[in-house]
């Protein structure tokens, strides 16, 4: 369907948006681009080298999250193959459209301006993965979904309730679906970063002002400055796998 290339947004409270850009910039090692929106609640995280792939939003209501953003060739086509998988539509613009996925996940299509070139792992982690996190009723048939929105490669996880999808080489973003241990009414997501060492990237992101969460088996959950969670884990960087003395074909 024409998905040339992805972006991770990064959304946290409207009034948090300063030590949010302060943070992630931080992490990212980028700057930032101008503000758009008619609030200024969007901004883009600029790499040194590459094209960026990480955004951040201001938002009204809640606590934030993450989402999706694809950049595709035909945003009409993108947003009717969707529909007809079972996305809604939430918000149609000018040349982009807001839709939900049928678990409750928001996510974007936006129009591709030539973006190829993946950014450079930074102090040994690379901000990489979005992951969807699942009720359990709604894990099948929001995997299928997924599966044929992307037409991405479908792996299997560390663990039973992951599923991995790996986009082809060169784009950014890879998907992460967690099922849940409980039910809740709709699906949410964070964001996943790929780390060499997890301890030091740990060190190094609490010096910029994240704190610890919970540790899992191969991940640490961490809360930035503006209270969104995220997670570091034990991935490979450069290809986003587990280190290959892991016997599991790839990660959550």
């Amino acid at each position: 369907m024409g998905i040339r290339w992805t972006y991770a947004f990064i959304d946290r409270p409207a009034a948090l948006l300063g030590p949010t850009r302060a943070f992630w910039t931080a992490v990212t090692d980028t700057r930032l681009s101008e503000t758009r929106g008619e609030q200024g609640e969007f901004v883009t995280l600029l790499p040194g080298t590459g094209d960026p792939c990480v955004k951040v939003q201001g938002v009204d209501s809640g606590d934030g999250g993450a989402h999706l953003d694809f950049a595709v060739e035909d945003v009409d086509a993108f947003v009717g193959s969707a529909s007809a998988l079972g996305a809604a539509t939430v918000g149609a613009h000018a040349g982009w459209a807001v839709l939900r996925s049928p678990a409750g996940q928001l996510f974007c299509a936006v129009p591709w301006h030539g973006e190829a070139v993946r950014p450079a792992v930074v102090d040994g982690s690379r901000l990489d993965q979005v992951a969807i996190d699942i009720p359990p009723a709604a894990y099948e048939a929001e995997v299928a979904f997924w599966e044929r929105l992307t037409g991405w490669d479908s792996l299997t996880g560390s663990l039973p309730e992951f599923r991995v999808l790996r986009p082809p080489a060169g784009l950014p973003v890879r998907i992460l679906l967690q099922r849940l241990g409980t039910e809740r009414p709709a699906a949410s997501a964070h964001l996943d970063l790929a780390c060499a060492d997890m301890e030091t990237t740990r060190a190094r992101h609490e010096k910029l002002g994240a704190s610890l969460v919970a540790h899992g088996t191969h991940w640490t959950v961490m809360r930035d400055p503006a209270g969104g969670t995220y997670c570091l884990t034990g991935r490979d960087p450069e290809t986003g796998g587990l280190p290959k003395a892991t016997p599991s074909a790839d990660p959550a």
